[in-house]
């Protein structure tokens, strides 16, 4: 056996064993998907029976939780925070009947029945909860059919006898298993962060948390891909750090694609959120800066949502990063990982031939 039929069924070997652990994956993930679902269901019926069983119900209740949270946070983390069993408290009331629900969308996570959860009409909810499990929606598709209300929408147009356009699909990432953050929290582990990029946001992101701590302009680093949870969803913020000269929280998001309104929405979105929930009273408003690459150019844009511009450009500029400077950063980052990348290529390319 020559070198080339060696290095060929090596290759083979690699993608059959590669094939195998995805394949043990997905079915480890949809186990502990349906172990997280039963538990989460379970914790919130308890509650439930215990707060109907109490006198003075509504105040009962909300001590009941309060009490109880703060044991199981410390023993089993932040799953169990007041604002998780309150959501597993609202899950049992609005899927009652968990078996008949399991049999009818297996495919579905913990995530998607808490965005669903969100919907006031329990019809449309059924029908959205029914539709992603058919169409196999990522909660990202789910979200946003959601948020366009197209099942409100289809009803008014089969009323009016008009069309509409059919709804987004699922844009499922066939390792979503592996990212899901519910499952590794569920599990005890801490978020796996090689996993919940792509390879070229996760090299420029590990190089602006190493340029930005370089700085030497009082930043130190909070975390990546922070997780903030609201009432009705949950979101993760690429990278946090805290200005201990300016006392202001910064945050960045990098999208690896031209700005969109979107994008820019989101980010001064984030930085009311942090705003309101993270943020102390004795710190400045929280400064966002979102980074956007493009085939040709990085843009950076920040967010100074109470400040105008010019109190901002005088009292928090001298120790941020310029546009100019974040742009230059990121533009070197992508150069040097398309080059290593083509030259990976190259060497492949040789290999095979």
């Amino acid at each position: 056996m020559n070198e080339y039929e060696i290095m060929k069924n090596g290759t083979a070997l690699l993608d059959e064993l590669k094939q195998i652990i995805e394949n043990g994956m997905r079915m480890a993930y949809a186990s502990a998907n349906q172990c997280i679902i039963q538990t989460y269901w379970n914790i919130g019926k308890r509650i439930v029976e215990e707060e109907q069983g109490g006198s003075r119900r509504a105040e009962y209740g909300t001590r009941l939780i309060q009490n109880i949270a703060i044991e199981l946070s410390q023993t089993y983390g932040n799953n169990y925070t007041a604002r998780r069993l309150r959501d597993y408290r609202q899950f049992y009331l609005c899927f009652s009947d968990l078996e008949i629900w399991h049999t009818r969308v297996p495919n579905l996570t913990w995530s998607h029945f808490k965005r669903a959860m969100s919907v006031a009409n329990p019809k449309a909810r059924q029908w959205y909860i029914h539709q992603a499990n058919k169409e196999m929606w990522s909660v990202r598709t789910l979200d946003r059919n959601i948020s366009t209300q197209y099942c409100e929408r289809m009803l008014a147009c089969q009323r009016d006898n008009l069309s509409i356009a059919p709804p987004e699909q699922s844009d499922n990432d066939p390792l979503e298993y592996i990212k899901n953050p519910y499952v590794a929290e569920f599990l005890g582990f801490k978020r796996n962060e090689k996993h919940s990029e792509t390879e070229l946001e996760q090299a420029l992101i590990n190089n602006l948390q190493q340029f930005i701590m370089e700085l030497g302009r009082g930043f130190a680093f909070v975390e990546r891909q922070q997780h903030i949870s609201t009432e009705t969803a949950d979101f993760y913020i690429d990278l946090v750090f805290y200005n201990f000269k300016v006392k202001s929280f910064v945050i960045f998001e990098l999208k690896t694609h031209p700005m969109t309104h979107q994008d820019v929405g989101q980010l001064d979105m984030y930085v009311r959120m942090y705003d309101d929930l993270v943020k102390d009273k004795t710190d400045n408003p929280t400064i966002g800066i979102l980074l956007c690459t493009q085939t040709d150019k990085t843009i950076a844009k920040y967010s100074v949502l109470k400040d105008n511009d010019n109190l901002f450009a005088a009292k928090y500029m001298p120790y941020m990063p310029t546009e100019e400077e974040l742009c230059r950063e990121i533009e070197n980052q992508k150069q040097f990982f398309l080059a290593q990348h083509s030259s990976k290529d190259e060497q492949n390319v040789t290999l095979r031939e």
